[in-house]
């Protein structure tokens, strides 16, 4: 069993900054963030598996960075030139066994979830 808690969402005018985090309990070989508007899908913003493997959205590469800390049990977004359309709740995800690569922005290849963290961007 694996239990996750974001935090850190936020009001943040465009261009600014925000860094998520989501203090894990459990084993888990790969973790994502994801995010879900209103109306919308939710969709993969960023995975982090064992081994220090690393997948991000085309929309956010080279804004937004996930980072893993073991020791602290916790796993961080850091969200840069943040802009309107970034505006969603953000959730942890964790899967204790390894996804494949092309697998690990699908919501479906992950078994737990977080609450969610809002993160509400103004123009």
């Amino acid at each position: 069993q694996v239990q996750l808690v974001e935090s850190g969402g936020g009001s943040v005018q465009s261009g600014g900054s925000l860094r998520l985090s989501c203090e894990v309990s459990g084993y888990a070989d790969c973790m994502g963030w994801f995010r879900q508007a209103p109306g919308k899908e939710r969709e993969g913003v960023a995975s982090f598996c064992r081994g220090d493997n690393m997948e991000y959205a085309n929309s956010v590469v080279g804004r937004f960075t996930i980072s893993r800390d073991n020791a602290k049990n916790t796993l961080y977004l850091q969200m840069n030139r943040l802009n309107p359309q970034d505006t969603a709740m953000y959730y942890c995800a964790a899967q204790p066994g390894l996804i494949l690569q092309w697998l690990r922005l699908r919501r479906d290849a992950y078994t737990y979830w977080g609450q969610g963290t809002q993160v509400t961007v103004s123009s």
